[in-house]
C-alpha cells in the first residue's frame, strides 16, 4: 500500500452554528457544498478539506491540558501567526503559545476541538 494525499479530517461538534461562526468567521476557511442528509459543515484548506459532523454528544478527550500540542489535534499553516493570534483574541478564543518554543499556537473551538497554527 502506498498513501499518497490526506483528504480530510472530520470531527464531532455540538452545535453547527457555533462550530459555523468558529471556522468561517474566525479562521475564515471557505465552505464546500456537501449532499449529504445527516447534519454538517466541510471546508475546503488547499487539497485537504475538514469535516464538520454533528453529534448529540462531545466526549472530552484532552490529557494534557497545560500543554495543547500534546493532545490530539489539527494543525493548519498560517501566513502570520501574530495576526491570527490577534484574530483570535479578539474572538475571545483561548490562546496557547507553543511551549516547544516553535512560532506556533494553539486554541480550541467551541467544543474544545484543539487547533494548531504554526508559522
Amino acid at each position: 500500500m502506498q498513501i499518497t494525499q490526506a483528504l480530510h479530517s472530520a470531527i464531532l461538534v455540538s452545535n453547527l452554528e457555533k462550530s459555523e461562526h468558529f471556522y468561517s468567521k474566525v479562521l475564515g476557511l471557505p465552505k464546500v457544498d456537501r449532499k449529504l442528509k445527516f447534519p454538517g459543515i466541510w471546508y475546503q484548506i488547499g487539497n485537504f478539506q475538514l469535516h464538520l459532523i454533528l453529534a448529540a454528544t462531545i466526549i472530552p478527550d484532552a490529557v494534557d491540558c497545560e500543554k495543547l500540542g500534546r493532545n490530539r489535534h489539527l494543525a493548519f499553516s498560517v501566513a502570520n501567526l501574530e495576526q491570527a493570534k490577534q484574530q483570535l483574541t479578539a474572538s475571545n478564543c483561548p490562546v496557547q503559545m507553543s511551549a516547544s518554543g516553535r512560532s506556533a499556537l494553539f486554541t480550541r473551538d467551541p467544543d474544545g476541538n484543539i487547533i494548531e497554527l504554526s508559522e
